[in-house]
């Protein structure tokens, strides 16, 4: 089954990184990234851009594109990651290990179901 797993985090504090404390953390999660690439188990994976870029498309009709995600909530989502695991309790764990490298951050699992009426999403 594919999980996703959003990584949120408080994008002041990434924007407060240097350069040098965020090429370690991107380190570190790349290694994790690759050992998933090698076992198989690892989708597309993302860092999202500042949440200043985002637009969001709301409302009836053709909607209108208004500025910002406008969340209230004290995280940011700015990223994510599709795995392929057998069970939910393996894609806690791969959330587990990103969060020993980044343990500011929260991660939230959830199964991805295909939107296609009759149709399974495959995974594992």
């Amino acid at each position: 089954m594919f999980y996703a797993i959003l990584a949120y985090h408080v994008e002041q504090t990434i924007q407060k990184m240097t350069p040098q404390e965020d090429a370690a953390l991107m380190k570190d999660l790349l290694e994790i990234n690759e050992r998933l690439y090698r076992e198989g188990a690892l989708g597309p994976a993302a860092r999202l851009d500042e949440t200043r870029t985002a637009c969001t498309l709301r409302g009836p009709g053709d909607g209108i594109v208004v500025d910002g995600p406008f969340a209230e909530t004290k995280e940011q989502l700015l990223g994510l990651y599709v795995v392929d695991c057998a069970t939910r309790e393996d894609a806690v764990a791969i959330a587990r290990d990103l969060r020993r490298v980044n343990p500011s951050a929260v991660y939230e699992i959830r199964p991805i179901v295909l939107f296609r009426p009759g149709v399974a999403l495959s995974g594992t």
